[in-house]
C-alpha cells in the first residue's frame, strides 16, 4: 500500500459567541500527530510513540472549547494549558512598568502582579489560522492584531506563531511580530508534558536536564530578586539529569516560594542567531525523550504545583499536582522593570522573532 503523506486538516471545534473555533491536525505518517487550535494558539494534544511503538498524547489539555473558555474566566484557576502566551509571558510587577518616561499600568491577575498579558491575554483570542505546507514540514500560522492598550499595552501589536510538523518529530514554533509605538513583548508556548501519557499520574520520575549554570531567585511572589544566583549545590541544578521529583518538595527557601519550581533559568547559550540547546526530558518507563531548543535567553520550569482535580483532561481523567510540567522559553519575568535583564522593548520598525524547537523520541530496550 503506498504511504499516507503528512497533512494539515481542519476542523470546527466549537463556537465563541459569533465566531467559529477550529482545531487544526498536523500529522506526519509514522510520527507524530499534534492538534492546534485557534483559540488561543492552543497545542491541545501531542501524540507520540513510545519505545514499543505505543501512541499516547503526552501533553495536557481540555476536551472541549466550553472548558478552556471556562478556565479564562475571572477566579478561575488559570492552566494556560498549550496556550500562546502574550503580549507578556510571565510576571510584571505590581502591573507597571516605565517606558520611554511614560509609566503603563495594567489589570493585575496573580498576587498583584500582571501574569501571562492579563486577565484577558492572547491566550483568550481567537486568531486567525491559515494552513501551511511545503516538501520538508506541514503547519499552520496564525496572526492576530492586538490593539492599543490591549490589557493597558502601549502600541498596536501584529503577531503571528507558526507551528510546524516535520519527519524528525520536530515541533517548531515560530513566533513574528511588529509594533507601530514603541512596546514591550515576551512571548512564548505554555503546554505542559507528561512523556507517560497525558492523564497518567503525576511527572516526579521523569528526569530534566536544564542547559542553564544559574537561575533568577524570587520573592515570596516570584518576582526576581536580585542578581541571578549560581545553581551550584542548589536544588535547582539540573545541569545534570535529574527526576523532577527528587528535590522538588525539599526546605529550600525558593522551592517554598513556588511550591515547587516556577522559576527562571538562565540558559547557558551557544552563540549566533540559531536555537541553542535548552533543555531534555526523559520517561524511563516509555522510554520516550523530550528534547528542547531556543533562540530565548531564559526558560521557565514549572513544576505543575497548582494543578487540581477540578481540571479533567482531555481524557476524562483528572489532572492533580504535577500531573505535567512546562517548558516556557521567553525573556526575563518583570524585565521592563530590570534594565540589567535582556531588553524586551520593541520600536517601530524592529521585528520580533522567536523559535522554540521540541523534539520526540524513544529509546529502545526494556524500561528502566
Amino acid at each position: 500500500m503506498p504511504q499516507r503523506a503528512p497533512e494539515v486538516s481542519r476542523e470546527l471545534f466549537g463556537r465563541l459567541g459569533d465566531t467559529d473555533v477550529h482545531r487544526y491536525v498536523l500529522a506526519w505518517p509514522g510520527g507524530l500527530t499534534v492538534r492546534v487550535l485557534d483559540y488561543g494558539g492552543v497545542v491541545q494534544s501531542l501524540e507520540a510513540p513510545d519505545r514499543r511503538g505505543e501512541r499516547a498524547n503526552v501533553v495536557l489539555g481540555f476536551r472541549t472549547l466550553d472548558d478552556y473558555a471556562a478556565n479564562s474566566e475571572p477566579g478561575a484557576s488559570r492552566a494556560f494549558f498549550g496556550a500562546a502566551v502574550g503580549r507578556y509571558a510571565n510576571r510584571i510587577a505590581h502591573g507597571t512598568f516605565t517606558l520611554d518616561g511614560v509609566v503603563h499600568r495594567l489589570p493585575v491577575n496573580d498576587h498583584g502582579h500582571t501574569l501571562h498579558g492579563g486577565p484577558a491575554g492572547f491566550d483568550t483570542k481567537v486568531w486567525a489560522a491559515t494552513e501551511v505546507e511545503d516538501a520538508d514540514s506541514v503547519g499552520v500560522r496564525l496572526d492576530l492584531v492586538s490593539p492599543e492598550a490591549d490589557q493597558g499595552f502601549p502600541a498596536t501589536v501584529a503577531a503571528e506563531v507558526t507551528y510546524r510538523l516535520d519527519r524528525l518529530n520536530r515541533l517548531t514554533i515560530t513566533y513574528r511580530a511588529t509594533a507601530d509605538a514603541p512596546t514591550v513583548l515576551n512571548l512564548t508556548n505554555h503546554t505542559y508534558w507528561n512523556l507517560a501519557g497525558e492523564g497518567s499520574g503525576d511527572v516526579h520520575g521523569q528526569s530534566l536536564r536544564l542547559n542553564a549554570s544559574r537561575f533568577c531567585a524570587v520573592d515570596e511572589t516570584l518576582i526576581p530578586d536580585g542578581d541571578p544566583v549560581p545553581v551550584e549545590g542548589t536544588p535547582f541544578d539540573f545541569r545534570t539529569a535529574t527526576p523532577i521529583g527528587a528535590r522538588v518538595d525539599g526546605a529550600d527557601p525558593q522551592l517554598r516560594a513556588g511550591h515547587g519550581y516556577d522559576h527562571n533559568w538562565v540558559l547557558d547559550r551557544t552563540g549566533g542567531s540559531a536555537p541553542s540547546p535548552a533543555a531534555q526530558a526523559h520517561d524511563p518507563v516509555s522510554g520516550r525523550r523530550l528534547t528542547m531548543w531556543t533562540t530565548e535567553p531564559g526558560l521557565q520550569f514549572y513544576s505543575g504545583n497548582h494543578l487540581s482535580s477540578d481540571l479533567i483532561g482531555t481524557s476524562g481523567r483528572p489532572y492533580h499536582r504535577r500531573a505535567g510540567f512546562a517548558l516556557e522559553a521567553q525573556h526575563f519575568p518583570n524585565s521592563p522593570n530590570r534594565p540589567d535583564f535582556p531588553s524586551t522593548v520593541l520600536r517601530p520598525g524592529q521585528v520580533y522573532h522567536q523559535e522554540t524547537v521540541f523534539q520526540l523520541s524513544a529509546e529502545a530496550g526494556e524500561p528502566a
